[in-house]
């Protein structure tokens, strides 16, 4: 069977959370429609990641190196029509059939921008943004217009969590946000020399900035995301969505520079989880699922460990 997604995740020292990334993603989505390219940041836990990848066989390590280098590569060898990002503390608890996004993809390919996972249409009616229902195959699916969004969730179109983008609309913001003269980009790009050295004179990152030249997940999505806005005229102006299906439910910081809500926590720190997570405990997706977060990012209410036997056999294996 072809596959229809490629699926790129981004980890950091956090592996019982991206356990529970691929656990509930694949409870919600077929295995066997997408392909995941996981772009590891090899710092702490590595033990503990060789276990859990031989736990996932069919996604494909990128452990990282240069971060805009690597990015590029995989990207470059999608075949897919279609690109799903995903970080490692985003948990799925409910789903939408792939042939309604697929669908709605066809039918309304001039002003689609993306399908994204994390809108549902009760979490926007208090926003005043204006929630259009089309029908796709006799389903109801929303669309919002994310130029003029109201919100700085609706007016926020290009993130790395759940939103379903085609690849060759991806490729093209990629594309457009890089400065592509081969000039600046021998001498400007992420971990060039120039860039490496340049820190007592300037700002690394202004720099790169400047020049579209990511180094993180943080700044891919971030300069990306302001090239979109800036640009909105150049790109379809829909987003549209059926289910509140993804939430990032956020316990300790590692790749954002967002203030976590538990920030701090001992219980929540990277090395503690990471000892939860070698005696046999799991996020508890069956809670998440049971509580349904109500926003694109939540904090520890929703986060819950568990240890069951059959975690403890790794029944929870892929398939």
């Amino acid at each position: 069977m072809n596959k229809m997604i490629s699926n790129i995740v981004f980890t950091k020292n956090r592996p019982l959370q991206l356990h529970g990334y691929f656990e509930s993603l694949y409870r919600c989505f077929p295995a066997e429609l997408i392909q995941t390219y996981v772009i590891y940041k090899v710092e702490l836990f590595k033990e503990e990641y060789e276990r859990l990848f031989q736990k996932f066989p069919t996604c494909a390590v990128i452990e990282e190196k240069d971060f805009h280098g690597d990015f590029l590569r995989v990207l470059d060898g999608v075949k897919t029509p279609y690109v799903l990002f995903g970080i490692d503390d985003v948990v799925y608890f409910d789903s939408v059939d792939l042939d309604i996004i697929d669908g709605t993809f066809r039918e309304h390919g001039e002003d689609i921008f993306g399908f994204t996972l994390r809108f549902g249409a009760g979490m926007l009616k208090d926003g005043g943004d204006e929630i259009i229902d089309v029908a796709i195959d006799e389903q109801k699916v929303h669309r919002l217009n994310w130029r003029s969004g109201r919100t700085s969730r609706s007016r926020y179109p290009f993130e790395l969590c759940a939103t379903i983008y085609r690849t060759e609309i991806v490729e093209k913001i990629i594309r457009r946000t890089m400065n592509n003269n081969p000039v600046i980009k021998r001498l400007f790009r992420p971990n060039s020399f120039l860039i490496r050295n340049m820190g007592k004179i300037a700002s690394p990152r202004s720099t790169l900035k400047a020049f579209g030249y990511f180094f993180s997940p943080n700044t891919l999505e971030s300069w990306s995301c302001r090239w979109c806005q800036k640009h909105g005229g150049d790109l379809p102006a829909y987003l549209y969505f059926q289910n509140h299906c993804a939430a990032a439910i956020q316990v300790n910081m590692v790749n954002t520079s967002t203030k976590n809500l538990s920030e701090g926590s001992a219980e929540h720190t990277v090395e503690r989880l990471n000892e939860k997570y070698r005696n046999g405990f799991r996020l508890d997706i069956d809670f998440v699922r049971q509580r349904r977060p109500t926003e694109t990012h939540c904090g520890p209410e929703y986060f819950r460990l568990a240890q069951t036997p059959e975690r403890q056999t790794d029944t929870t294996d892929q398939t």
